[in-house]
């Protein structure tokens, strides 16, 4: 990619969901659960995330999944960072620890399946 490639602005539910390891339902009930989660629809109807939205969705994610908050405790979690003004910033902070998690799995599964491969040789 050089440095002229424009920068994508808007993704798909579908994309999103790569991008995040979610399933499209899961993002559907958190837009239910968390006001600020409220994608764009285009002329088709299809939700369209910027990427303020996706950060905000690793943040939910870290909030759900790693720190183990309640729906309601991240709610609250998210507000206090609103209010304090923090949230792009711990929304930030969630894109790379999610970011580190994966590609540490990632690793895993490679490493492991090097490791099975050299065993049959």
């Amino acid at each position: 990619m050089s440095a002229a490639d424009p920068v994508q602005e808007f993704f798909s539910i579908g994309e999103v969901c790569e991008l995040t390891g979610l399933k499209a339902h899961v993002l559907r009930y958190w837009e239910s659960q968390f006001r600020f989660l409220s994608p764009a629809k285009n002329r088709s109807g299809n939700r369209v995330y910027q990427r303020k939205e996706i950060e905000l969705i690793l943040l939910v994610k870290h909030l759900l999944y790693t720190e183990k908050y309640t729906i309601d405790g991240a709610r609250q979690k998210l507000n206090e960072h609103r209010k304090a003004g923090e949230l792009r910033q711990v929304s930030r902070a969630a894109l790379g620890t999610e970011t580190l998690e994966s590609m540490e799995h990632d690793l895993r599964d490679l490493l492991r399946l090097l490791e099975t491969g050299s065993e049959e040789r």
